[in-house]
């Protein structure tokens, strides 16, 4: 009686009558599979933006591979933290009541899993917002984004998220062991109390509206590239929109596919629980979706680069024999020919000298 009331017990009621049950072997092998190839990934990924910040250092590049270098950190650290403690509970049997009496476990791994699961997607919205604007105002972004101002933003989206992830316990609201007892995180099962709903609301609220964010700034960029490749006439941009187009289509799909079954399934839970019938592995299988995001971002934002696609675009056309794109030589980075191309169409003494009238609308 005395320890069902004890915090360090708490979600223990669970482990009792929970209908949920997991191949070991499986599970072992998917949590391996899946934190070996974060790793590997976004380590990779950490290479490139080191060797890349070494040769750009301008103020538009040096933005975005802050940016892209907080996201691939937090990433990086996500899956082996998350990793390791997925890992060390599936080879301790689950025994939670045997390596969690404080509940001390539970509580980091409850506190990692918000953190590292809302920070990429407040980064990634981070990093759309900023595209946009290099897009659309290239002067503003030359002038305001510097890198001071880009470690100040990833300063205050880690610490908002911490926040986020620390606000149940700063309530002396325990994180919950789920029912597949593998993961811990907000109170899934049986909510009846109003902060209970709260928590998963903020959560699946905050990330819903970060994929907004990500997908209106970028259905923005993609239209002012589209209508900069459509009415301009020049050589040196087409490729640089071919490569963001399709970055950006990337980016979209792979953040609402991987995230949303996850964000959608809590928020059905906090409002209207008791009506809903999800079962655990439907849950489950939300969380290893959205841990799929985290190993796609670096390569749809490092590693799908002008080299990739143009091998790809060769391939296609040996395949197909048909000219369908008439590609030029690669000579600047994707960031830097955005800039470029925007900078002209901004500038009324370069649309003079070029007989681009067209284009500065189009900038503006």
């Amino acid at each position: 009686m005395n320890s069902s009331k004890s915090p360090g017990l708490a979600g223990f009621g669970i482990l009792k009558n929970t209908t949920c049950h997991t191949e070991k072997k499986i599970s072992v092998f998917f949590s391996i599979i899946f934190m070996t190839v974060g790793i590997l990934s976004n380590s990779l990924a950490i290479a490139i933006l080191m060797k890349a910040y070494q040769r750009f250092r301008q103020k538009s590049k040096a933005s975005f591979l802050l940016l892209a270098s907080g996201l691939v950190v937090t990433d990086l650290f996500g899956h082996l933290i998350n990793g390791a403690i997925a890992v060390f509970v599936y080879a301790s049997d689950k025994d939670w009541i045997w390596f969690n009496q404080s509940n001390i476990l539970c509580s980091v791994f409850g506190i990692c899993m918000v953190f590292f699961g809302l920070c990429p997607l407040f980064l990634g919205s981070v990093m759309a917002v900023e595209r946009c604007i290099g897009v659309t105002k290239p002067i503003f972004h030359s002038t305001k984004m510097t890198s001071k101002h880009v470690k100040m933003m990833l300063t205050m989206v880690c610490l908002f998220a911490v926040l986020i992830a620390l606000l149940p316990i700063l309530r002396f609201r325990a994180y919950q062991i789920q029912a597949s007892r593998t993961w811990c995180f907000y109170k899934t099962e049986h909510v009846e109390d109003w902060e209970d709903r709260f928590y998963l609301l903020l959560f699946s609220c905050l990330g819903l509206l970060a994929l907004a964010i990500s997908f209106w700034c970028n259905a923005v960029t993609g239209i002012t590239l589209l209508r900069v490749k459509f009415k301009s006439q020049q050589r040196q941009g087409r490729s640089h929109h071919f490569e963001m187009i399709i970055q950006l289509l990337a980016i979209m799909c792979v953040s609402c596919i991987c995230w949303s079954p996850f964000l959608v399934t809590m928020a059905r839970i906090g409002i209207n629980e008791s009506h809903l019938k999800e079962t655990c592995e439907t849950i489950l299988f939300a969380l290893r979706m959205a841990t799929w995001n985290q190993i796609l971002d670096p390569w749809v934002y490092i590693l799908l680069r002008k080299a990739v696609l143009r091998n790809l675009y060769k391939i296609t056309r040996g395949c197909c024999g048909v000219h369908i794109i008439n590609l030029h030589m690669w000579e600047l980075s994707s960031i830097k020919n955005s800039l470029k191309v925007a900078a002209i169409s901004e500038s009324p003494v370069s649309s003079k000298q070029i007989n681009l009238q067209p284009l500065s609308s189009t900038g503006q």
